[in-house]
């Protein structure tokens, strides 16, 4: 279902830049004003009496006059440019994907084969990651062991679903791999979506051991209502790094341990919906896997860019006109030159 959103932007401009070429009057005025102006009758006094007269208040007017009609022209100059404030507005109307990820929480994602910990938490990561780069998608987590929980519905709010994936632990739920209900939960989450692509993320690093149905049984259901399984399989071959904990929870060393993943099961339950299957065995590998996920479903965006603009070059204008006025006065009127 297409989404519509609407950002906004404010920015001013100039619509004639060439009016700043007036400012170049401001040397050339400043150049003729000294050399060919007329000597007042107040200049001719303080040239007498400068000692005397030279703090006077008249005197500082005839002196700030060539200052005052440079901030007219300034003025007048910027009035030319014709300032505007502008809206840039953009409506981007999206084509969304609904994606839910489903991630294993049993014990064996404590396995210390992966950077920077283990590998939930590299999981967790790179999850992460892949949810920010998705700005217009539909985006849903469910969490599953001996059974599947549903963690965070399908949401554009981006922020909650980072919430929500960084208070994920292992020992959450009862221990053990219940791949199939997990398809299923996840499903479940995508049952009503109108989206153009649905999309399920299966990270396990198991075989399924509990549950009620079977991984290729839950995925023949999701195929049927239109949804794409991408199925990886997470960890290295052969043994993996385990840790061993006290009562309190603390690590004391750690053993190696094989830890099965059923590449047959998860192989066809993404065949079954015309996904793809994906090994991860280190951090690197991960991130390359969801990379490749996020180029194969892409959201189609349109944007459409709108300008509106408001004119303010009145009030350099009134400014302008209040200067020359104020070096008018000051030179012919406060201050008159000698007949």
């Amino acid at each position: 279902m297409p989404v519509e959103n609407e950002i906004i932007s404010s920015s001013i401009e100039f619509a004639n830049y060439w009016g700043f070429a007036f400012l170049l009057l401001i040397p050339v005025g400043y150049w003729i004003y000294r050399k060919f102006r007329r000597p007042t009758m107040l200049y001719t006094v303080t040239r007498r009496f400068q000692r005397s007269q030279n703090s006077s208040f008249r005197v500082s007017l005839w002196k700030a006059v060539p200052y005052i009609w440079a901030m007219a022209i300034f003025f007048f100059s910027l009035a030319a440019a014709r300032p505007q404030k502008g809206q840039k507005i953009e409506k981007v109307y999206s084509e969304g994907i609904d994606i839910v990820i489903a991630l294993d929480i049993s014990s064996s994602m404590y396995a210390m084969d992966f950077k920077p910990k283990d590998r939930i938490q590299a999981a967790k990561i790179e999850a992460a990651k892949f949810i920010q780069g998705r700005k217009t998608d539909r985006i849903g987590l469910v969490v599953f062991a001996s059974k599947a929980f549903p963690q965070c519905p399908l949401t554009v709010d981006h922020n909650v679903v980072l919430q929500l994936l960084d208070e994920v632990e292992v020992g959450m739920i009862e221990d053990g791999t219940a791949i199939g209900d997990a398809i299923i939960t996840a499903a479940n989450r995508l049952k009503k979506s109108e989206a153009k692509s649905k999309v399920i993320i299966l990270l396990t690093d198991g075989r399924n051991n509990r549950g009620k149905i079977e991984p290729i049984t839950a995925a023949q259901a999701a195929a049927a209502i239109g949804i794409k399984i991408y199925a990886i399989a997470m960890g290295k071959h052969g043994k993996a790094p385990y840790p061993q904990r006290d009562r309190l929870g603390n690590i004391v060393g750690y053993i190696q341990v094989d830890i099965e993943i059923d590449e047959e099961t998860l192989m066809g339950v993404a065949e079954a919906t015309g996904g793809e299957y994906f090994r991860a065995t280190d951090t690197e590998k991960l991130r390359k896997i969801y990379q490749q996920i996020d180029a194969m479903e892409k959201s189609k965006v349109e944007i459409k860019r709108y300008k509106q603009y408001a004119e303010f070059f009145q009030i350099p204008l009134l400014l302008g006109f209040i200067m020359f006025i104020i070096a008018i006065v000051i030179e012919y009127v406060i201050v008159r030159p000698i007949p």
